[in-house]
């Protein structure tokens, strides 16, 4: 597929605070909607691994959690996904908003960075939502932060100079063969994308209604000639929450249902038999055991160095 010694590949590494808009801006680079989205923090709760393969290389994403604050051993694993994942790229993109405010967050984040040995770009994202004479004002204050070895402005949603930066990700990673084979977009098990995709409509449904607190579970997966059979669950933390999640009569499980079908069924290119349920486990982000339950296993994430 390539010539090495004019082909790169190397792993790219997406970090920024939470809700920056980092698996918009993946899922906008390889085409294909693989992370979920939400306007709730701390969507992305795993590393995610996407590939995107062009003629002059191949870069290898990794999505990680918003860097913050943990509040419980959930939250301490998504911070440790995210700063295990700045030991092993090639080139990290910091995403930013469009603002001259640099707040404590993303001082921490800085002080990660400035520890990394991989040059970093930083990524102004949403600029849609600013005019256009506002943008160097905000590369101007955080160029007086660090020493960035590129900076783009981009607009993720709208995909607003996304070939400029692949361009620019792809100048600093080393030549070398390919990680994966050109039709490989992700390393995740699909159930693990079904869950996902279950999750983000749950999360976007449900709105403030509950904490952050639901994961989902895939009880079964079965392939017939004509049709996907697919049982899952969604867990929450407290009696009061299933209510909820249930909706009056079952209107609000129904609705989630029907929000992931379509996305399920565009991704396995076939129908769908969607069944949900759903399970009370208390405080399951404080528990190990039900951590790995769930697909969050911190032993995933020690230092091979």
């Amino acid at each position: 597929m390539e010539d090495n010694a004019s082909f790169k590949s190397g792993f790219a590494a997406l970090i920024g605070r939470p809700n920056v808009g980092k698996s918009t801006l993946m899922n906008r680079m390889i085409g294909q909607k693989i992370a979920i989205t939400s306007d709730k923090p701390q969507t992305t709760r795993n590393r995610i691994q996407t590939v995107l393969t062009m003629q002059e290389g191949q870069i290898v994403f990794l999505d990680t959690p918003g860097i913050h604050k943990a509040k419980n051993k959930l939250g301490g694993y998504m911070v440790n996904a995210a700063e295990q994942t700045l030991k092993q790229a090639d080139v990290i993109l910091w995403l930013v908003e469009p603002t001259d405010y640099i707040g404590a967050g993303e001082k921490h984040i800085i002080e990660q960075l400035k520890k990394a040995k991989a040059p970093v770009i930083l990524v102004i994202n949403k600029t849609d939502t600013v005019k256009k004479g506002e943008i160097l004002r905000f590369i101007d204050v955080y160029r007086k932060e660090m020493d960035f070895q590129e900076i783009v402005p981009v607009s993720a949603l709208k995909g607003h100079n996304i070939d400029e930066l692949i361009r620019c990700i792809l100048l600093y990673l080393p030549y070398g063969p390919a990680y994966y084979d050109e039709d490989t977009v992700t390393d995740q098990p699909v159930r693990q994308i079904v869950a996902e995709l279950i999750r983000e409509k749950a999360l976007r449904l449900l709105e403030d209604e509950i904490p952050h607190g639901v994961a989902v579970v895939i009880e079964s997966m079965k392939e017939t000639e004509r049709i996907w059979q697919i049982e899952a669950t969604v867990v929450c933390e407290r009696e009061s929450h299933k209510g909820i999640v249930i909706g009056k009569g079952g209107r609000m499980l129904k609705q989630i249902g029907s929000a992931a079908r379509p996305d399920i069924e565009k991704m396995l290119e076939k129908q769908v038999n969607l069944k949900l349920w759903v399970k009370v486990k208390k405080d399951w982000r404080d528990s190990e055991l039900l951590l790995r339950n769930y697909g969050y296993d911190p032993k995933d994430l020690t230092d091979s160095e």
